[in-house]
């Protein structure tokens, strides 16, 4: 279906309301745990909070996980596409969105300072060249 590599946005009501953002890469999905609903808005960044990765086949999913489950909660595929990789580096990932919803260059950055256990990033959309 796709010849790219995929990206899938889950809205996930667990327990409490999160956006988790997978990026397929070396064979899985990498994935991360956005706390607001991500925007196409380059003015607008996001704290993403790196969780474990999910196998491929994970991106298909929707429904419910059962209470007493890790995750428990509904889970429903909010934007979902192809990516083209630009930089997949240990502290910084830029990436271009093919989405339904979510579209351009976007980039994941570990932050330095204050950082749990190395799983503190910024989520946000790269401001274009020529749009103001």
């Amino acid at each position: 279906m796709y010849k790219k590599p995929i990206f899938v946005v889950h809205k996930h009501s667990a327990k409490h309301l999160h956006y988790d953002f997978r990026l397929e890469h070396s064979g899985v999905l990498k994935s991360w745990a956005i706390p607001k609903e991500p925007v196409n808005d380059s003015k607008i960044k996001r704290l993403a909070i790196w969780v474990d990765d999910h196998p491929l086949d994970y991106a298909d999913f929707s429904g419910i996980i059962p209470e007493g489950k890790y995750g428990a909660g509904k889970v429903e595929i909010w934007d979902r596409g192809e990516y083209t990789p630009i930089k997949f580096e240990e502290d910084e990932v830029i990436f271009n969105l093919q989405g339904e919803r979510l579209k351009g260059n976007f980039c994941l950055l570990k932050l330095k300072k204050n950082n749990t256990k190395g799983k503190n990033w910024l989520f946000f959309k790269m401001h274009q060249k020529g749009s103001g």
